[in-house]
């Protein structure tokens, strides 16, 4: 059984955005294959940079807007003694960021959207920022990369 992804737009798209809400669901089903987690779901809200900064003070404490932001619904003991698939929990997206950044670096968007959500995504599994998390996250996102060159 496949998990389930929700995508919830809670702002304006903006034209640059590289992809449709199905388009969106795809690349994560793709995101989260490529990290063995196909039979977990998320949900990921779509948000610009005010509402980003809003939830960033009030969880992690930060002033200002930032990428993206995970919000787990299981803690890790939890996530590793389950067999079963499960609700990982909630990714906020800012769609301002992933613009402006994709611009900055220089990235595809597509190519920076699957890093923002693959990072995201492991954190929602229990992951910290680790050489392993960046390998998993490269990982990720060079088979999203893969999947689209094949479509083309």
């Amino acid at each position: 059984m496949a998990g389930t992804i929700t995508v919830i737009r809670e702002t304006r798209i903006l034209p640059q955005f590289p992809l449709s809400r199905q388009e969106l669901i795809g690349l994560c089903a793709i995101i989260m294959d490529s990290l063995d987690l196909s039979e977990d779901s998320i949900i990921l809200k779509l948000v610009d940079d005010r509402e980003i900064a809003r939830l960033n003070k009030e969880f992690m404490g930060c002033v200002g807007p930032t990428n993206v932001l995970s919000f787990p619904a299981a803690d890790e003991d939890e996530l590793l003694e389950s067999d079963e698939p499960v609700f990982l929990g909630e990714l906020a997206l800012s769609v301002d960021a992933l613009s402006r950044e994709a611009d900055l670096y220089g990235q595809p968007p597509v190519a920076h959207l699957a890093r923002l959500l693959a990072h995201g995504t492991l954190h929602l599994a229990g992951y910290d920022h680790s050489d392993e998390m960046y390998e998993m996250t490269d990982a990720a996102v060079d088979r999203v990369l893969l999947e689209y060159a094949d479509e083309e």
